[in-house]
């Protein structure tokens, strides 16, 4: 997450910005918070602190509202998108862990190679070490 990322994520204004913001009234905030479509911050006396990424995803759910789509489809679509953002989370980390393995294998080899030259270095000429920066 770069320093933007967690900029944008910093839970900072308060519901009545955010009605100014949206156009959104305080009720359907709240109505979107209990679908679980959004989950702002808490403060210690329990008001709500909302992000810009708050605002982003509140004026995307205003905008599927005005094409017609209801709670039950957008509830749908943050689904789907959670779904693929997880299975590429995951498939991210299995490629990290394959490029690690790799990198594992490598040193191995090396260190095999490295083992086999000093064993044989007195019946052959050359060095290993040669093949290796």
């Amino acid at each position: 997450m770069g320093g933007s990322d967690i900029r944008r994520s910093m839970p900072l204004l308060s519901i009545g910005s955010v009605t100014m913001l949206t156009d959104l009234s305080a009720r359907q905030i709240r109505y979107y918070e209990e679908h679980g479509l959004i989950s702002p911050a808490r403060t210690e006396g329990n008001k709500r602190l909302f992000s810009l990424n708050d605002i982003d995803k509140l004026l995307e759910i205003k905008d599927l509202v005005g094409q017609g789509v209801n709670m039950a489809g957008i509830k749908q679509i943050y689904q789907v998108r959670q779904q693929a953002k997880a299975e590429e989370d995951s498939r991210l980390a299995r490629r990290n862990q394959k490029e690690l393995s790799d990198s594992e294998l490598r040193k191995l080899l090396r260190k095999e190679l490295l083992q086999a030259g000093r064993f044989h270095r007195n019946n052959q000429h050359g060095d290993i070490n040669r093949f290796f920066h």
